[in-house]
């Protein structure tokens, strides 16, 4: 038996993607998810996990999990509340959630003397870039209170590391799309679009569709996230990220040529604070580990159109 490893939200989608890459090497998989956004069936076909209903902020029930399953040597933190209109409309669950939820794993680590905890974090920390791309020491400065609280989560969690010696891997993660991924939360648009064209309903693009962001396939970042545990990587903060940049209208064509779609978009206003143009500069990420994206959006999205979640 390999190493044992915690992954909070693991039932959800890039969660349950990192069990799958871990799977394949025979760890010893831990889940935790509260199943407001996960799904049970996204991890039935695993070997080797053990899976908790349970929300990160029930302090009780965590330790509970944490002491039955001693000798965790990473966790990964993916649970979290997603969705930048909620974190709007409902401030303190945001906080909640992604704060006190997370200095409830981040005790749990100190406790049960975790070696590294791997924190996803986002893009959304930027704000509006400064330039065209976004480096690891670019301007933080985020547009809703669901940026904010993964920008303090970042803090507490270098905090714990100077204060009682918790390594720890901190993400920012691009646009990620894929299999699994709700329509619904951060950086939507590729599950949208998913959606609407497989039910063959009409296709909306918010202005003029020359936006454009930094797509980044699901399992780049599983894989991200497995050779940052496995290998001597710690106390760092990474983009994951292709570093490559295309439109809202790009994208669109690629999944009408692989979903089968005749339609034409339809346009409408713009949305009120969207970010005109988002990428991150991945070359921190590849000089500290051996990763390297291998799924262009070409490929991402063939194989994404070919997956049947039924």
């Amino acid at each position: 038996m390999e190493k044992k490893i915690l992954i909070t939200g693991g039932a959800g989608f890039i969660g349950s993607h990192i069990a799958e890459r871990f799977d394949r090497e025979n760890y010893e998989i831990i889940i935790v998810d509260n199943l407001i956004g996960g799904k049970k069936e996204n991890i039935f076909h695993l070997k080797n996990v053990k899976f908790y209903e349970a929300d990160i902020r029930d302090r009780e029930k965590l330790d509970k999990v944490f002491e039955e399953n001693k000798g965790i040597s990473y966790v990964f933190h993916e649970a979290a509340q997603v969705s930048v209109s909620v974190s709007v409309e409902n401030v303190y669950y945001d906080a909640d959630e992604n704060v006190l939820g997370l200095i409830n794993v981040l005790d749990m680590c100190k406790k049960y003397n975790v070696e590294k905890i791997l924190f996803a974090g986002t893009a959304a920390a930027y704000g509006i870039p400064e330039s065209s791309v976004s480096s690891e020491n670019s301007k933080i400065a985020p547009l809703a209170p669901y940026g904010l609280t993964k920008v303090f989560g970042e803090h507490y969690i270098r905090m714990y590391n100077e204060l009682f010696g918790l390594d720890y891997v901190i993400f920012r993660y691009s646009n990620v799309y894929g299999p699994r991924q709700s329509a619904h939360g951060e950086a939507g648009v590729v599950s949208i679009f998913n959606d609407r064209i497989r039910a063959d309903q009409d296709v909306f693009i918010d202005g003029d569709g020359e936006q454009t962001r930094d797509f980044i396939y699901v399992k780049d970042v599983a894989e991200a996230n497995y050779l940052c545990a496995v290998e001597n990587v710690k106390n760092i903060t990474l983009n994951v990220s292709t570093n490559e940049k295309t439109s809202v209208n790009e994208l669109f064509g690629y999944m009408k040529k692989y979903l089968g779609y005749e339609k034409e978009a339809n346009y409408r206003e713009p949305r009120k604070g969207d970010i005109r143009d988002s990428r991150l500069d991945n070359t921190l990420l590849k000089a500290n580990t051996s990763w390297n994206y291998r799924y262009s959006l070409d490929k991402g999205l063939k194989e994404y159109a070919e997956y049947d979640p039924k």
